[in-house]
């Protein structure tokens, strides 16, 4: 069995980001990290390779500066090789455009199952995996919390806010993983020492064929018009317990209409 996993880079959440006041956009000039959320993705299908006794998990990425810190990351837990597209014509892609450059990358690979995070920890559209699965023409399941492989059929517990629902498509497919789904595996020493060996391939926009215009700031159908900084967070009110603490507790609650 063969898997794909999309795994996004982006900038250490630990260190304070900046903005690029020319375009409003998050400056990625840095080094980069694996995205959390997509490391879930990584363990899940090292998982299903296992268990179908044969096959091999593959990567894709997009990043500038031919970044693969993060990929390195993955390729550590266990993965194969990756293919990662790096171009300045890329810069100010929407998700729409991201799915067209992963699709294109994918597409040649023809993997059995595709993986993804429900959303990144950067950007937060959650829209790729189904822009992705859509230019593929493969069904898709979004938010699953377990994945089990049934011959040439993928079975999905698929976490809804009232439970999971069971869904079941045919292979191959694009399925888009929770996080907590899984408890993604600490690389090795061994697995560290090995990664830095494995194939990265690099491609560029024109390697993948793609039409310039449907990419970068020209194909973004997006337009951040303005950024500020979020509120502070105000203090919260402070209840003294005089003998009568839990009856102003009761009309606390009761004003915010949950009781």
């Amino acid at each position: 069995m063969n898997v794909v996993v999309c795994v996004k880079q982006i900038p250490d959440p630990a260190d304070p980001g900046s903005l690029d006041p020319s375009t409003k956009t998050l400056k990625r000039d840095g080094k980069l990290i694996l995205d959390e959320s997509d490391s879930y993705g990584v363990e899940m299908a090292l998982q299903l390779v296992t268990n179908a006794g044969g096959g091999e998990v593959t990567l894709v990425s997009m990043a500038p500066n031919s970044e693969t810190s993060g990929l390195r990351t993955a390729l550590a837990m266990g993965a194969a090789s990756a293919t990662l597209v790096s171009d300045p014509a890329l810069q100010g892609t929407d998700a729409l455009g991201t799915a067209k450059v992963l699709a294109a990358v994918i597409k040649d690979a023809n993997p059995d199952l595709v993986l993804a995070a429900t959303e990144s920890s950067d950007g937060y559209t959650g829209t790729v995996p189904e822009q992705l699965a859509e230019l593929l023409g493969r069904p898709s399941v979004t938010f699953a919390k377990t994945i089990e492989i049934d011959g040439e059929t993928v079975k999905v517990q698929r976490q809804t806010d009232g439970g999971y629902d069971d869904v079941e498509c045919p292979l191959p497919a694009v399925v888009s993983v929770t996080a907590g789904v899984v408890e993604p595996r600490y690389p090795s020493f061994k697995g560290i020492m090995a990664a830095k060996s494995k194939p990265v391939e690099e491609k560029t926009v024109a390697d993948l064929g793609l039409d310039a215009s449907a990419i970068g700031w020209d194909g973004a159908r997006q337009d951040i018009v303005d950024i500020a900084a979020a509120p502070e967070r105000e203090a919260g009110e402070i209840i003294e317990d005089d003998g009568e603490g839990h009856a102003k507790i009761v009309e606390y609650l009761d004003s915010l209409k949950v009781l």
